[in-house]
């Protein structure tokens, strides 16, 4: 009889993440002709017996044959092929050049922000000298924002498209075969940069074209076709098929659009802050021991609903980053936003998580006169008013979680991963009131949840308000295309299509095959 191909275990995290001892474990269940490896792993925490469950495989294929495989995906030049433009190089676009590759045809990408190297000075200007590039920083350049974040690659958009290949695509580009096996994968800060460069550089040498500093001012139709577009208000570029994967920060684009009577709308976003507390603390909290030892740096999920007048809200934590950073992610002057990222490692002392708000055209409403930018506009207000309140710089708000419901100024503040500082500063007078009323709520649910969570030196830092884009760019369901627009395919994030790397991902390459299809 043959035997299992597929089996599952559960081991104690010391044998599990130890490679010595759990190679012995593997050894032991495996038989002649049949080789047992890891296929995923994931952690048990819900008692005090930690338990890592392991799905084990026979004979699973090699890493090698892996990224073979991958590569021979994009061994063709296209270079002569039909050329489509894609705007935007976070994973949308890139992932979105890949396939179209795949599929024979020739990616022109066009980044309004800089490659990897040149975009870490950038970085640097903002969080050591209040400088923002409002075309080089944490949302714009090689790689969009994804680039400077955890490099989450957790995902509940399997039925789109393929997250194993997305994963496997990122391993032939340099990310570790962990994220193969994981049940929450990630890449981390420090790693991400190469692996976006390896990415582009196949984009590259199959024949397609990446170029940098070029921000797209205008988009060109007839008789309600794609006819090209304009790059920094000066070249222009004949296509017929456009895939907009702009990122959800790129406000430019949706008042391009919107003045070229490109039909657009309004889209319900999350609003709120980042609690950090101490990664010690958090581990303490979630493994129920003083010392998580080889376990990985702890996170959470945390949710709560509650009526505030005619209307039911959510509060819910966001893109938690155990072990990781706050760091500045405004994107012109005057803004005051935040955004968390960990390195691989995730051996930062803190960890910090996006506590938000959901929101919609009830709490807008006071913009409603700017239609289908309404939401924008309501963005945009409150990243200002958290600005002008730090007196323009890039220090950001922030209060314990002890005094937030108060409504007073904390008296002194912890310390903290965002290195261009904290002020000691009342959410209660710049964020809106439901906001703030349901932000008090969750806390003290979530302390009921957590024991301790609202511990005296955990703070909430502000603001959080890039959770999703605030405008929606409309889609046939079928073609993907833009319903009035022919050859326009809105993608990823940007366009309200994807939450995250690996959805943004598998956006790009659903929008490639549906511009693959339509030529056909």
């Amino acid at each position: 009889m043959p035997p299992e191909s597929r089996l599952e275990i559960a081991l104690p995290p010391h044998i599990a993440f130890d490679a010595g001892l759990l190679q012995n474990e593997l050894e032991a269940l495996s038989s002649p002709g049949t080789q047992y490896s890891v296929a995923k792993r994931s952690i048990d925490a819900r008692s005090h017996e930690i338990k890592v469950r392991l799905q084990l495989h026979a004979n699973a294929p090699l890493l090698q044959s892996i990224t073979e495989r991958t590569a021979s995906l994009f061994a063709r030049n296209v270079g002569n092929a039909r050329k489509v433009a894609v705007v935007g190089c976070g994973p949308a676009g890139m992932f979105a050049a890949l396939k179209l590759i795949e599929l024979g045809l020739c990616p022109i990408v066009f980044e309004r922000g800089k490659n990897v190297r040149e975009r870490r000075r950038d970085l640097a200007a903002i969080s050591k000298h209040d400088i923002v590039n409002p075309e080089s920083n944490y949302c714009f350049g090689e790689g969009g924002a994804g680039t400077y974040s955890d490099g989450k690659l957790y995902t509940r958009s399997g039925k789109r498209g393929s997250i194993e290949s997305i994963l496997e695509i990122f391993v032939a580009h340099g990310a570790t075969d962990d994220i193969l096996v994981d049940a929450h994968p990630h890449i981390g800060t420090n790693k991400l940069p190469n692996v976006v460069s390896a990415i582009n550089q196949t984009i590259v040498d199959a024949g397609g074209a990446i170029h940098f500093n070029s921000k797209i001012t205008n988009i060109f139709t007839k008789d309600g076709a794609i006819t090209g577009l304009e790059v920094n208000g000066m070249q222009t570029f004949d296509f017929s098929e456009i895939i907009l994967a702009t990122g959800h920060s790129a406000s430019d684009i949706f008042h391009l659009l919107r003045n070229n009577q490109v039909q657009i709308e309004a889209k319900p976003f999350a609003l709120g802050v980042r609690v950090e507390h101490e990664q010690s603390l958090i581990d303490k909290l979630q493994y129920k021991r003083a010392d998580r030892g080889l376990l990985p740096a702890a996170s959470y999920t945390l949710k709560a609903n509650k009526w505030i007048g005619k209307k039911e809200y959510s509060v819910f934590s966001f893109c938690m980053c155990p072990g990781g950073y706050i760091v500045p992610a405004a994107t012109s002057p005057g803004q005051l936003v935040v955004n968390g990222m960990s390195p691989s490692r995730r051996d930062s002392k803190y960890a910090n998580s996006g506590i938000v708000v959901n929101v919609d055209e009830t709490d807008w409403k006071a913009f409603a006169a700017e239609g289908p930018l309404a939401a924008w506009y309501y963005q945009q207000s409150i990243e200002q008013a958290a600005s002008a309140a730090v007196g323009g710089s890039q220090a950001a708000p922030a209060q314990l979680l002890s005094d937030f419901a108060s409504g007073r100024p904390s008296s002194s503040l912890h310390p903290s991963s965002y290195h261009p500082g904290l002020k000691p500063l009342s959410f209660a007078d710049i964020l809106p009131e439901p906001v703030f009323k349901m932000l008090s709520f969750g806390f003290d649910d979530f302390n009921n949840k957590i024991k301790g969570y609202k511990y005296e030196a955990a703070q909430a830092i502000g603001i959080e308000s890039r959770t999703s884009s605030p405008v929606r760019v409309p889609r046939d369901d079928h073609s993907l295309a833009h319903p009035h627009i022919k050859g326009l395919y809105p993608c990823g994030e940007g366009a309200g299509y994807a939450g995250g790397i690996v959805s943004a991902a598998i956006d790009g390459q659903r929008c490639a095959q549906a511009v693959a299809l339509a030529l056909q």
